[in-house]
């Protein structure tokens, strides 16, 4: 009898740890979740984070109807969709407060105590896409530091054109010797071209760094492609990279924010930059020539931008791996991991898709198409 009395009791304080981790998993989730009476869809649990997206507590929503979190008009309806459907996206629900927000639910069949149940999931739409600003932010942030010796070698040539033509106009100022007008001329047009140009670059790379918003405008892909590659043209020469272009002509606009699409072609430019060098430095002998490959063409009511790379190339079984955030195979400390999630995720904002065709020791090929705008003239 003293046996399964200690049985009892061991099983006992079981369940009682059990329940208790199950409330710290359950309190612990950082989006809302509701536990809801099938047959009425009154609220029998629900964890911490409703009181933030929500601004009720625990204590004032338990027996109170889930419906209330809709307009009054629409309680029949979601009453249908929530005991029938598995996922309601974008749905207008209406905080403490009286505020309006738009949130994803995810509904499944659940036992609670017994009875018949619903596990409800919400997630507040506007705060995930704040949270996605501030991340592909946060990466762009970190694409200008990858970035900061291409900038210095690109704005080292028009100084250093400066330099020569104000050392030489000082020069002949020294000397007392009076310049032809011609040759004045020449060296303060050359000056201010390159000032110019100078501007033009620090100008660019404020733009990019500058916060975007999720916005959708026409635009040439040449022309961003083009852009992208200005930044890093010197750089890529002294590293005796090659790089070859091949834009077709009239291509149509696509709908897409250029300096969105302007971080993605500049984030798989220097993968293809590390790539090659990082097989320069393993497989020194493995060919003379380090190529990058720009090509874009329209086929199919799609465009399609290509950056081909002769470099290491993507070991088969990471393939599957490459896009998801903070997978990187760079060492340690000069990749983040999230410049081709971003990419990816900025590519699908606008109805496109990546991905990615490579050999391993022999290059990588990163394929872009978005739907064309075929009313657009060019």
């Amino acid at each position: 009898m003293s046996l399964e009395v200690n049985e009892t009791q061991d099983q006992k304080h079981r369940r009682q740890a059990a329940d208790e981790n199950y409330r710290a998993i359950f309190d612990s989730i950082p989006n809302p979740v509701f536990i809801l009476d099938r047959r009425n869809l009154k609220i029998l649990d629900c964890n911490r984070s409703v009181k933030e997206v929500y601004g009720y507590s625990k204590e004032e929503l338990l027996q109170s109807s889930f419906l209330n979190f809709f307009e009054e008009g629409e309680h029949q309806n979601y009453a249908l969709e929530l005991r029938n459907a598995s996922v309601l996206n974008h749905v207008r629900q209406v905080t403490r407060d009286g505020r309006s927000i738009f949130v994803n639910i995810r509904v499944s069949p659940y036992e609670y105590l017994g009875r018949n149940a619903l596990l409800v999931t919400s997630s507040d739409v506007i705060r995930i896409m704040v949270i996605k600003q501030q991340l592909i932010q946060a990466s762009k942030m970190a694409t200008l530091g990858e970035m900061a010796t291409g900038i210095a070698h690109e704005l080292n040539q028009p100084l250093s054109v400066i330099k020569t033509a104000s050392s030489f106009l000082l020069n002949w100022l020294r000397k007392g010797e009076k310049l032809k007008d011609e040759v004045l001329r020449s060296m303060l047009d050359e000056i201010d071209s390159h000032v110019d140009r100078a501007a033009g670059i620090i100008n660019h790379i404020r733009q990019f760094g500058r916060k975007s918003e999720a916005i959708r405008e026409p635009l040439q892909v040449n022309q961003v492609l083009q852009q992208a590659l200005d930044i890093f043209s010197q750089q890529l020469k002294l590293m005796e990279i090659e790089v070859t272009r091949a834009f077709a002509p009239g291509l149509p606009h696509i709908m897409a924010d250029p300096n969105r699409l302007e971080q993605v072609f500049i984030n798989l430019l220097i993968n293809a930059r590390d790539a090659i060098e990082e097989k320069h430095e393993h497989l020194p002998q493995s060919e003379p020539v380090q190529r990058i490959y720009l090509a874009t063409s329209f086929q199919q009511g799609m465009v399609t931008i290509e950056i081909r790379d002769t470099g290491i190339g993507v070991p088969g079984n990471l393939i599957d791996k490459i896009f998801e955030p903070f997978f990187t195979t760079k060492p340690m400390g000069k990749g983040t991991g999230l410049g081709l999630s971003i990419s990816y995720g900025i590519v699908q904002d606008y109805q496109g898709s990546l991905r990615v065709e490579t050999v391993e020791n022999e290059g990588s090929n990163f394929i872009i198409q978005f739907p064309a705008q075929v009313h657009a003239d060019v």
